[in-house]
Parts: structure tokens; sequence; C-alpha cells
């Protein structure tokens, strides 16, 4: 009666819930206690086959026939100078490392906590199953498991977690073989690289970085012991969301340690202390230089696909100087310090190998901007693309120095290219960007004053389609088909493509494909050949290039790109200004370096008419942008020439064609004189005079 009056009293005014929480209580205990004994029971049999041994299964049950579970790992992009750019995070936040490289705590904490007689089994811990069917049992709960660090690893890295009998019995059996087969060091190495750890962490190292912002191997005892206890409920224990559990964990792990003899009185106690100073990082979420980032993984899906650069394990090395990216930065903020100023970018690669040493962005008021403005946005080129059309007539024969036209308004009436527009009605009339005109001129004077009008003529005369050939030959991505105002800029390119464009004049003919990669060392250690040379191939003879070198030369000293250079390095290039000042360009190059700067919003198609108060060209902002780059890309580089060919160009009769007619000024007025002539008097012929004129 004294038990039921006790239980009356404690139950309250809810008997009925309280009765049953009881039964419930009661009968989970039984449970606990039947599974126990039939666990127990279990192991009797296990030991009486002979199972410890091994030999009494001789079931299907092979290291060699099972396929592990892809588990991943993340792939680390880094920068020309070893520097890291970024994580392309596997679908498991894992970074592989040796035991050599973790804290000489993580092992004995988790030897500790998880498996303390991990060194003494051979895979199955019998007296470790033993003592946790008896703890359970006094707690009326399950508070321990019995699983060795070798049957966690089987699990994870080869038949996963799914929980039948048949799964339980093939763990153990390959957990055996696997302690059979393997170091201890190699099995506990394995499971610290594989095991969650929480907050999408699989290893030790993603762990350490992950909360504590350090190297596994820079891990102080509490905090090893923190993350050593995180696998058992990472959810539960997680110190990012729960602190307090975290703690308790952390205090169950340094006494499982201190038990074990792994540390000492003095060090569990200092340990206790501590506080759990969090440092959550950010190595795997941080990115720098996001536009070249995003085109390093293109170039690594295109090759590998998407699903082994994100779950690959790839150590990538780029070619990107953080140095100059820092520069162009700089070059377009000084430049463009308004919060509403239009956009610009920066592209610069090596000529004669195609290395990508700057690519970025600026987009003032947007800085969270996504789009890859330096290689995915294309926009007109303007008369950046007249270097094209010269280059295709010096190929042909031509000497920009020697061949004039007439600059002056011009209308293409005949001939291919435009007799069935201006037949239609739609005639195609040409202008200068200033609307003035300076009469007869040469190529080369056209270049450096930009005309359009003579540029026009000579792409009739070169052929469209040699142009368009010409600039697919240097890398330009042309999808639309050629057509007779090809010279004058109108298709749309990207600054990257004119980067790598030019820099073929700068090489001597020689394009290279731009890569952003140099070196991809695969998950094993093996290093991809793919990467180690340049993609790069003649499209032009050095002469022409040297030609074009010599114009373009020019024009970066006297013409449109005047205050380009820095007055040390030899430098070449051409402005471009799209027809509604909607796109302004400058590309230019020395030996080291080609660089393209492009100026526009990033919504497009909007006149830059107002910017600091003055109009949009080529000269007005791109260039001085271009100049302040290369400055201080090129400082204490020494200057060279560029390339001078083994034999000059030879020039050849370049015809002229008609396709059309030029609105030439008009002749200027006779002068008027002071005073009108006076009539002259003739007087009539003689008699002879007459007879001869009648003769006649």
């Amino acid at each position: 009666m004294a038990r039921h009056d006790e239980f009356d009293l404690l139950v309250g005014s809810r008997p009925g819930r309280r009765r049953k929480r009881l039964r419930r209580t009661q009968r989970r205990r039984r449970l606990v206690i039947w599974a126990a004994l039939v666990g127990a029971g279990a192991l009797a049999l296990f030991l009486a086959a002979g199972f410890g041994a091994g030999a009494a299964l001789s079931m299907t049950c092979s290291l060699s026939s099972l396929r592990p579970v892809d588990i991943g790992s993340n792939s680390f992009i880094y920068a020309a100078n070893g520097s890291l750019l970024g994580t392309i995070p596997a679908e498991r936040n894992r970074e592989p490392v040796p035991l050599s490289h973790m804290s000489r705590w993580l092992p004995r904490a988790t030897v500790a906590v998880e498996d303390r007689r991990f060194y003494q089994h051979g895979g199955i811990d019998y007296v470790g199953i033993l003592r946790a069917l008896l703890a359970d049992v006094k707690a009326g709960k399950i508070v321990e498991g019995g699983s060795t660090i070798d049957q966690q690893l089987v699990r994870n890295l080869y038949i996963g977690s799914q929980r039948t009998f048949q799964r339980k019995v093939k763990e153990a059996c390959l957990a055996i073989k696997l302690s059979d087969r393997w170091s201890k060091n190699r099995i506990l190495a394995t499971y610290l690289n594989t095991v969650y750890y929480g907050n999408r962490a699989y290893g030790v190292e993603a762990a350490a970085e992950t909360y504590f912002s350090k190297h596994a191997r820079n891990l102080s005892l509490p905090q090893a012991a923190l993350i050593a206890g995180l696998p058992q409920a990472p959810s539960v224990y997680d110190p990012l969301h729960n602190p307090a559990g975290a703690l308790s964990r952390r205090a169950a792990v340094l006494e499982a340690m201190l038990v074990n003899g792994d540390i000492s009185s003095r060090e569990y106690r200092w340990a206790m202390r501590q506080p759990l100073g969090l440092v959550p990082g950010s190595v795997y979420t941080t990115i720098r230089q996001p536009y070249f980032f995003s085109y390093v993984i293109d170039q690594l899906e295109s090759v590998y696909g998407a699903n082994t650069v994100r779950e690959g394990g790839l150590r990538v090395y780029t070619t990107i100087e953080p140095k100059l990216q820092a520069e162009a930065n700089h070059a377009i903020r000084a430049t463009l310090y308004e919060r509403d100023d239009p956009a610009s970018a920066i592209v610069s690669v090596q000529p004669g190998t195609g290395a990508i040493r700057a690519m970025t962005a600026v987009v003032p008021g947007h800085p969270s901007n996504q789009y890859n403005l330096a290689a995915q946005s294309t926009r007109e080129a303007g008369s950046t693309f007249k270097p094209f059309v010269l280059a295709a007539a010096i190929e042909q024969g031509m000497d920009p120095d020697s061949t004039y036209y007439t600059s002056a308004p011009f209308t293409c009436t005949s001939g291919p290219w435009c007799a069935a527009d201006y037949a239609a009605g739609k005639p195609w009339t040409v202008t200068t960007y200033e609307h003035t005109y300076a009469g007869t001129i040469s190529v080369t004077e056209a270049t450096l004053l930009s005309d359009n009008t003579v540029y026009a003529q000579l792409t009739l005369d070169v052929g469209p389609r040699n142009v368009w050939n010409m600039a697919r030959k240097l890398g330009v991505d042309l999808t639309q088909k050629p057509t007779a105002s090809i010279g004058l800029g109108f298709e749309s390119v990207s600054p990257l493509e004119m980067a790598a464009a030019y820099a073929t004049f700068a090489s001597g003919g020689i394009y290279a494909t731009p890569t952003a990669i140099r070196t991809v060392i695969l998950p094993g250690g093996k290093v991809d050949k793919l990467w180690t040379k340049p993609q790069a191939r003649r499209v032009l003879p050095a002469d022409v290039a040297w030609k074009v070198n010599q114009v373009l030369a020019l024009n970066a000293l006297e013409g449109t790109g005047a205050g380009s250079g820095d007055g040390v390095h030899p430098d070449a290039g051409k402005t471009g200004t799209t027809e509604d000042n909607a796109d302004a360009w400058y590309v230019g190059y020395t030996r080291d370096l080609s660089t393209a700067v492009w100026m526009g919003y990033i919504r497009g198609e909007i006149p830059m008419l107002d910017v600091h108060g003055e109009t949009v060209a080529g000269a007005t902002f791109s260039v001085p942008i271009w100049h302040l780059f290369m400055t201080a890309a090129e400082k204490g580089v020494p200057a060279r020439p560029f390339i001078t060919p083994a034999k000059p160009p030879v020039y050849t009769y370049f015809v002229h064609h008609s396709y059309g007619y030029l609105l030439l000024p008009p002749a200027p007025p006779a002068p008027k004189l002071a005073r009108p002539p006076k009539p002259v008097k003739l007087r009539p012929p003689t008699p002879l005079q007459q007879a001869i004129l009648a003769a006649h």
C-alpha cells in the first residue's frame, strides 16, 4: 500500500497520463533487456563458431569485390603565386590529410571516445560489445554503441548505413578482413578523413576549418576533444547551434582520454576550463577573384565534366597574378569612381602562351554583380575590329603606307555585298565618328584617324569574308555571317577574345588559346599533362604581324591611342567606340601583355553621353584605364621591342574597286573680279577675209 500511496502522490491530478508514461518506460526497458539478451546470444554463437578468427565466414565477403561509396572531396584553386583563390565544394565538404598533418590529440581523443580497445582487437571488439550491452541495460536505453572504428569505416566507405541484419553481418566480416589487410594507422587515418562532423564537414581537416578556422594539425587539446566528440550525434552536439551540448560532449571525451591514460589530470583540468573558442571558418565559402574563379570552373567542367569537378578532389594551379588583379581593379576604380558610372572590365593575356594574368570587372554601385563581364559578356567591337581588316589586307600584299583612299562620306551601291540592299532602297552609307574628312590619305593615316569611310572601302576591297576568316583565325568567335560592315566592328566580342586576338600580333603571328590553368593535380597525385603546354599555333606570317605592329604602335603614339604608353615599354593598340556611344574600348599590347579594356553599362545599349561631364569614346576613359593598369603591370619589367621578322613583307599591286560613290566636297567658286571686263568691239571682215572664210 505504501508504494501505491507514493505512486498516487507522484501522479497528482493526472494519474492516467503518468500511468501510461510509466508503462511505456517499463516496456522500453524490457525491450532493451530483450535486445541485449539476443545480442549476447548472437555474440556467443559467433564466438562458438570461431567468428573472431574470420575463418567461419566463408561467405562472399571480399574487400576487392566491393565498390567504395563515392564520398568525394573538395577541389582547390590556387593563383600563380600559390595563394588560395577558393574552393569548389564537394557535396560533402572534405579535404583528406595524413595523420602527420593532424594534431596529436585528434587520434587519441577519437580512439578514447569511439573505440578504446582499437589497438588490441582485430576489427570486432567483443569486450566492447558486452560492455555496451550492459550499459544500455543499466540505463534502460541505448547509451553506448559497440561498433569499432573498423566497423564504422566499413560502413562509411563500402556498404552505407542501411539497418538490416545482412548489412550488420557483412559489416562485421569486412571489418575483420580490413583489420587483417590494413595497418591500424591507415584505418584510423581513413576514418578521420571520412567521418561526418556536422555542418557539411567530412573529415578532421574540414571540421577544423569549419569550427576553428585552422588546419587540423594546429588544433589544441580542447579543440581536438570537441571535434572528436561530434561523430556520435553531429546535430545534437553542434557547437554552432548548441554550445552547451557541445561542452558537455567535450567533457565526456576529455574524461575518456583521462581514463585511457592519454592526458594527465593537470591537462584534463586545464582543458575543462577552456571556453569553446569557436572561430567559424570561411575558407570553403570565400572566393577571391570571383570572375576569374567562375571562368576556371567553366574550363575544368568542359574537360572533366561537372561531377568530377564537384567531387574530384582536384588541386588546380592557375595563371592569374593577384598583384595584377589588384592593379586592374585599382585602375578602374581610380577612373570610374562615381556610384552611377558605367561598368568596366579588364582582361590581360600573355602573348605566346595565352596565360590569363588578369581578369576582373567593376560595376559601380553593384558590387555583388555575378555576371562575368570579362569573359561571358559580348559587346560590339567598334573600331577595335579594324586591325583585323588591316591584317587581312597586308596578308594580300597591301602596303598601308603607300595605299591611298579618299576620306569622304561613302555609299555602297554595287557588288555582291551592297547591290541587293541598294536596290531595295536601303543603301549602306558610312560617315566618320566626328563627321570630319581628310580627303586622300593612306591606310596608315586612316588607322590613326580611325576613319570609317576608308575602312569601309578597304573592307570591300579585301573581302568581308576574308576579314571574317581573319577574325576567326585570331580566336574571335563570330556566329553571324559576314556582311559589308564587318570591318567597322558591328560584331559582338568579349574582352577576353580581343585580348587574345591582339596578343597574336605581339607574339609575331602566334595565336595561343587563352587559358586560366597551368597545372591540374588529380586526386591520386598525378599531374594531368593536358595543361602543361600552351595550345599555340601560327596563324599569321611574321612579316604581316610586324607591319600591323608598326601601324598600331604609331596609333598608340600619335593616333587615337595617344597617352596609353608608359614611355618605357613599346606598345601598340587601337581604340573603339560604338555608333551610339554605348561601348568604349581600348585594346593594346606590349611584348609581355595584351590587355583589353571595355567600358559600358551592364544593361547595354545605353549611350554614355555624360560621364564626368564628357561624351565617352575609346580615348576618353578606356585609354587612361589601360595606361594606369599597364604602367603598374610593367613596372620593373625589362622593355622589349616587338619581334622583327627574318624577311620584310613583300607588297604587291593592291587593286582598288568601285563599289559605290563618294560624296566629294563641291569645287570652290570662281573668284569675283572688282570690275567687269569691257566688251570687245570687232571690226567687220575685209572682202579678202570674207573670201577666205567662204572657202572654208
